[in-house]
């Protein structure tokens, strides 16, 4: 009886204790607070990060976490990331993270016959992939996306809560997960002028395009300049560590 109740508990603690992933190349000064707590600790290379963690970065460092199952997220400097999903099954794989600010990068490819999807969200949109390249960066009135290689969908992240708190709502327990947004894709065109329309619904994104997302849900989307955004610093270093 006893044996039967640890090996309970030890499956509970299992399942609960998500792993989004390991820190694989802390550069600089990262540092991670652990879920519930309050202090700042240094980040280590191999140190796991589950559910409700948070990371940073200060300035003129960065960081590469490695996904649990494959595919890499990193920080740029004086960004912080909150863990905030991680659900890991054989052929299926679901991250997700709140970029409050900053710089992130997700290369995560799915292998053949498996799902997996990272969505990273800002304070003015959502960006989720299955298995793709793509940048977000973050900042309070207006957030952007940019798309490195196969397809990312995005929306505004107002509609996202909203969304979440109807479904609440009719939440009956046992049923899917409220949470999971439903995708509905609509084709890449380009915006006539910057911020006339507002993004009321999931919009899909092929390479090379980007949007820029304002608090107001308003956005702007086109095709960005990909020799000129070579240039950026944080771009030239995953691209390198990207390359084979």
């Amino acid at each position: 009886m006893k044996s039967a109740l640890l090996t309970c508990v030890i499956l509970l603690a299992q399942v609960s204790a998500a792993e989004f992933g390991k820190i694989s190349l802390p550069l600089g000064k990262v540092e991670v607070m652990a879920a519930g707590g309050s202090d700042w600790v240094r980040a280590k290379p191999k140190m796991p990060l589950n559910e409700n963690d948070v990371i940073r970065t200060l300035a003129k460092s960065r960081c590469e976490i490695t996904l649990t199952g494959g595919g890499k997220v990193r920080i740029g400097e004086n960004s912080e990331l909150e863990i905030t999903a991680a659900s890991v099954k054989p052929m299926t794989k679901d991250f997700g993270a709140n970029l409050n600010k900053g710089n992130v990068w997700v290369a995560a490819k799915a292998a053949f016959g498996e799902k997996k999807s990272v969505a990273i969200r800002t304070p003015t949109a959502v960006a989720a992939i299955r298995g793709t390249k793509y940048r977000a960066t973050a900042g309070n009135d207006e957030s952007a996306v940019l798309v490195y290689e196969g397809k990312v969908d995005v929306n505004a992240a107002k509609n996202i809560s909203e969304e979440r708190k109807e479904k609440r709502k009719g939440f009956v327990p046992g049923s899917l997960n409220p949470n999971k947004p439903k995708f509905t894709l609509g084709p890449v065109t380009e915006v006539s002028g910057p911020y006339e329309v507002t993004l009321k619904d999931w919009i899909s994104l092929v390479e090379g395009m980007q949007i820029n997302v304002r608090k107001d849900g308003k956005y702007h989307m086109f095709k960005f300049d990909q020799s000129n955004d070579g240039e950026n610093d944080f771009v030239k270093w995953n691209q390198e560590l990207d390359s084979p």
